[in-house]
């Protein structure tokens, strides 16, 4: 079994120490890259809930050469679990227990006296959610903030605060200073570094007109930055002179010298900066205190120069901003996004130098004007699966690898992520060996006007996951919409459905490749058919393209695709088919139903019949094609009831002949989900990789794009697993003495030598001592090694 499309931008990342390692939670575990490369070094395995913290234990302040080289890390988990790793070892050195979600943490710097000496002990600050408090509830504190000694593995003092959810955890870099969002106030804490005790904490409160959202702390003054709802910034400035001053009471300034400061709130001044036209995401100081970095919906980093209020921009990210977190020395920062991609930028300048990439999370808007919802396509041949992301980009995932291969643009058209949805990829479909792919991507009619659905033939270049624009057609079925696109095994055919009533096949004019190597095929309707003029609604081939299916809404029709001759038509089913496929070799055809009364039927296309049916909410189904098997991905309620990420659900396995399912498995996130087999290359149980290409697997991709692959005819359950057979880059060496100052010289060409070929005498050499290249050949003296010595004097050694 392996698992993958985990989020990589779920919590902040964390760098190591010296830079050359980023830490990235990713789901129930901790994905380690190097920052030079951008590749996968290796995994920190342990929690049985999602990582939502991670914090990289910094060296002491003096640090031997031993301390030097440490590599420890606390992550916390949904599963209520503190760990303490060796990040570079990936092994786990001891387990704190919590009891409760722990969804952000921070461990500060703190040092405690004992026998006269400053020892650092950790302590970790944490939020936990009280799963004991019900969820409706409206003013049920659910929020907690409590301390733990993690040398002793318990709780500390009292509680910090209750919120009414938990709240993230920001720290200054010294650790002297907490603070976490409440509404619209600052809550912030000072804590006593040295000779900790949590009854000396102290803690002030700073107020707003509007939801507060993130903050920063400033790296050596008393600043602290506050972003909101709106999109301002406000900066207050010596905050907390009175309070962790110890003068109860006592103002730094009088009341007409505190500009901007609300009430009794203890600050000298407040200020405000505004470019941001939504809520601000993140904020940051740079090392030094000299600016202020900024991010939110518009995938633009701003940053903010505090002397002078000027500012200058990192556009063009391509997506809203999330997390920002720099390194140690401040050489590299790297920034989160929502499209599930962590970017690597050089400081100052802020140029991209890598990316990680995960899985394109799904696209979050309601209702895109289409009348079904975006599927993902599935590569059967290559195991790869394609997602139309929210930049009209198909994005291609290689599910083994858990790693992206390629994005293709869909449309030239820039994307920002502040406006508004006026164009979506609404279809991708792709063909059973990976060579053909059609696009359809649908333009938004502005006030009932303009609106344009556009057909797109693509070709597969050198390598898998990589096309090339074959055919444009603009409106291919009239103002109607297009339902669904199926391939012709092995044929350069594929047909089109309508809403309009009507489906058209297509085919390439010249299949054949030029010289070049590039197919410049193009695409042409070669007919078009309807049935009583319903809307056709879903379509399929048989596994050897004799037979095309089509759904003319409840009733099934029969084709001959290449006459477009109508052959049969099959009873109607209980509501309109949204999903068709044939099961393999099989003469039987399943169908999908997936309105009011809902259906999984299955059809014997021999003799026009329906050789079993059930009323299932079905999400989504696939047929073995080459099997007698399908799956189908059920709710286990109605479609209507409860949000898409509460939705559990169960896949079913069935055998066409008999209506019993072979195999069941329960499944988390059903709704929005998708299912496909592809085509077995790895054995799942073996961990050196072998060769098995006989077994046919099942994918299954849930509501969140984390999906899982496994044995159908295995009946284990589906337990989250990792996978054992990864590309890990081996970690690089560290540059050490000149090349560590300086970095590596450029490397010289050196003289080219002559390889040492061997060389065995034959009776007869001169029929064979020329052949072959000329660059391969022996020395010469090799070759006449023999005539040489002759032409040599040999003169006797006399004995003295």
């Amino acid at each position: 079994m392996i698992t993958g499309g985990q989020s990589y931008v779920s919590a902040p990342p964390a760098f190591s120490a010296d830079g050359r390692l980023l830490l990235v939670c990713s789901g129930r575990a901790v994905s380690v890259f190097s920052t030079a490369t951008a590749m996968l070094v290796s995994e920190l395995e342990g929690h049985e809930g999602d990582v939502t913290a991670v914090v990289v234990v910094a060296p002491p302040a003096a640090p031997t050469a031993a301390a030097k080289l440490a590599s420890y890390c606390w992550t916390a988990g949904l599963d209520g679990v503190l760990i303490y790793w060796d990040f570079v070892a990936a092994e786990a050195v001891r387990k704190v227990q919590v009891g409760l979600p722990v969804h952000s943490m921070v461990v500060p710097n703190i040092c405690r006296t004992s026998r006269g000496v400053e020892v650092a002990t950790p302590f970790a600050f944490i939020s936990v959610e009280d799963t004991s408090k019900p969820v409706n509830e409206a003013k049920a504190l659910r929020g907690k903030m409590k301390i733990y000694d993690l040398t002793k593995g318990r709780q500390v003092g009292c509680l910090l605060a209750e919120t009414r959810k938990p709240e993230k955890i920001v720290a200054s870099s010294s650790g002297e200073l907490l603070g976490i969002t409440n509404k619209k106030k600052l809550h912030i804490w000072r804590i006593p570094t040295k000779d900790f005790k949590p009854d000396k904490i102290r803690k002030i409160k700073l107020r707003h007109t509007k939801g507060l959202t993130t903050l920063a702390f400033h790296p050596s003054e008393r600043i602290v930055a506050g972003g909101d709802v709106t999109g301002r910034i406000m900066i207050w400035r010596g905050f907390g002179n009175a309070k962790f001053s110890g003068e109860s009471g006592a103002k730094s300034k009088g009341d007409a010298g505190r500009d901007g400061v609300r009430g009794d709130d203890d600050a000298d001044t407040c200020t405000t900066l505004h470019w941001h036209s939504s809520r601000v995401r993140f904020l940051k100081f740079s090392s030094d205190g000299a600016y202020l970095f900024s991010g939110g919906l518009e995938g633009v980093i701003v940053v903010w120069q505090l002397d002078t209020g000027k500012r200058r921009y990192k556009p063009r990210l391509g997506s809203p901003l999330l997390f920002f977190v720099d390194s140690p020395d401040s050489s590299i920062s790297c920034v989160s996004c929502t499209n599930n991609q962590v970017y690597l930028l050089k400081m100052p300048n802020m140029e991209v130098i890598k990316s990680i990439a995960g899985i394109k999370l799904p696209i979050a808007s309601p209702n895109l004007g289409g009348c079904h919802r975006i599927m993902c396509g599935f590569d059967y041949t290559h195991r790869l699966v394609a997602i139309p992301t929210e930049d009209y980009c198909i994005q291609f995932y290689n599910l083994f690898d858990n790693t992206e291969v390629s994005e293709v643009q869909v449309c030239e058209r820039n994307f920002q992520p502040v406006d508004d949805i006026t164009m979506h990829i609404s279809l991708v479909s792709l063909s059973i060996d990976g060579n053909l792919m059609c696009t359809v991507d649908v333009k938004l009619p502005e006030e009932e006007l303009g609106g344009l659905v556009t057909l797109k033939f693509w070709n597969r270049g050198s390598s898998a996951g990589h096309y090339s624009l074959s055919t444009v057609i603009y409106e291919p079925h009239s103002d109607a919409g297009v339902s669904a696109v199926a391939f012709r095994p092995g044929r350069g055919m594929a047909v089109s459905c309508s809403f309009g009533g009507n489906f058209k096949v297509w085919v390439q004019s010249s299949p054949t490749q030029p010289s070049d190597g590039k197919n410049h095929s193009g695409w042409r309707c070669q007919s078009v058919g309807s049935y009583k003029k319903k809307p056709m609604t879903a379509a399929a081939f048989s596994a050897d393209g004799s037979v095309l299916a089509v759904a003319a809404e409840s009733v099934i029709t029969l084709w001959d695709p290449d006459n477009n001759t109508l052959v049969g038509v099959i009873a109607e089913a209980l509501s309109p088919v949204t999903d068709l496929s044939f099961v393999g070799t099989s003469a039987f055809l399943m169908s999908l139903s997936q309105s009011s009364r809902p259906q999984v039927a299955v059809w014997n296309v021999s003799n026009l019949s329906m050789h079993w049916s059930y009323s299932l909410f079905a999400e989504a189904a696939c047929c073995s094609p080459d099997g007698s098997e399908f799956a189908v991905l059920a709710l286990l309620s109605c479609p209507d009831e409860g949000t898409q990420a509460d939705q559990d659900g169960v896949i079913l396995l069935f055998d066409a002949e008999n209506p019993s399912p072979a195999c069941s498995w329960s499944v988390k996130k059903a709704r929005g989900g998708s299912i496909s087999f592809v085509k077995g290359g790895l054995s799942l149980d073996d961990t050196d990789g072998s060769r098995d290409g006989e077994a046919l697997l099942l994918v299954y991709v849930n509501g969140s794009h984390e999906y899982v692959i496994f044995d159908p005819r295995k009946k284990d359950e589906l337990a989250i697993r990792r996978n054992k057979i990864k590309k890990v880059q081996a970690e690089e060496p560290a540059p050490i003495g000149y090349a560590s100052i300086y970095g590596d010289l450029p490397k010289l060409e050196s003289a080219k030598e002559v390889s040492d070929i061997p060389f065995i005498p034959s009776d007869r050499p001169w029929e064979t001592i020329f052949n072959g290249s000329s660059h391969v050949l022996p020395p010469l003296t090799k070759l006449c090694s023999t005539f040489l010595s002759s032409l040599l004097e040999k003169r006797p050694v006399a004995n003295e």
